[in-house]
């Protein structure tokens, strides 16, 4: 999801391939286990009905989206049915199911992060496979947790806003949104990501990845 640019290196460091690969599979699955789950809790069982209420990878991987990742660098999973009829408080309902996803993984990212610091500080040095698949997991969850925010349709950002904005501008936003989609997808996997995806996860990732090593310092008085 990073861009292709830098896609084709990883056959060059099979270790990258491997980190990328469990990253992806507990992210993934997390985070759209993370939609049903909330869906379900305020009263939608569609997805629960469909068996997505699982950690069990197979459910929430679309194949083609998993190996796209590994060939353009941009990626899915299965999306998550999600019922609004269900809901009693449907607005309050979507925005909370909707980013139970992208913040399951900055919850994935903050634990990988605090279980390297505290390996740093409690071991003279920490093994480079777990060093690696850690960084990984750090890394690629920050990054698809912003991702996942940007306001474009498919994504969860997108669909928040939808749920935030008032009702005489919705039927105008859901007018535009397959422009918006189409929009979306020629950003993701054209050069165009090199000047707008690209510049936003160099700026905002790393701040976030800052911003959960000093919360995990004040918490545990490192």
């Amino acid at each position: 999801m990073k861009g292709s640019g830098s896609v084709f290196s990883l056959f060059n460091h099979p270790e990258q391939i491997i980190y990328i690969s469990i990253t992806l599979l507990a992210a993934f699955t997390l985070h759209e286990f993370a939609h049903a789950y909330v869906a379900y809790k305020f009263g939608d069982p569609t997805a629960k009905n469909q068996g997505r209420l699982t950690f069990n990878p197979l459910k929430h991987l679309d194949p083609i989206g998993t190996i796209l990742i590994f060939i353009i660098g941009f990626g899915w999973a299965k999306p998550v049915p999600v019922n609004r009829f269900y809901f009693k408080q449907p607005r309050l309902a979507g925005v909370l199911v909707s980013i139970a996803g992208p913040l399951t993984n900055l919850l994935l990212a903050f634990i990988a992060q605090g279980i390297y610091i505290a390996w740093a500080i409690s071991a003279a040095q920490v093994p480079v496979f777990a060093s690696g698949l850690l960084m990984t997991m750090v890394g690629l969850n920050i990054v698809l947790f912003v991702f996942n925010l940007i306001p474009l349709p498919p994504l969860d950002g997108y669909r928040i806003i939808a749920d935030l904005v008032p009702n005489r501008i919705r039927p105008k936003l859901t007018q535009y949104e397959q422009y918006g989609g189409i929009l979306f997808l020629i950003i993701a996997i054209t050069p165009l990501s090199n000047y707008t995806i690209t510049p936003l996860f160099n700026t905002v990732v790393p701040a976030i990845r800052d911003a959960l090593t000093f919360i995990i310092a004040i918490l545990f008085g490192l």
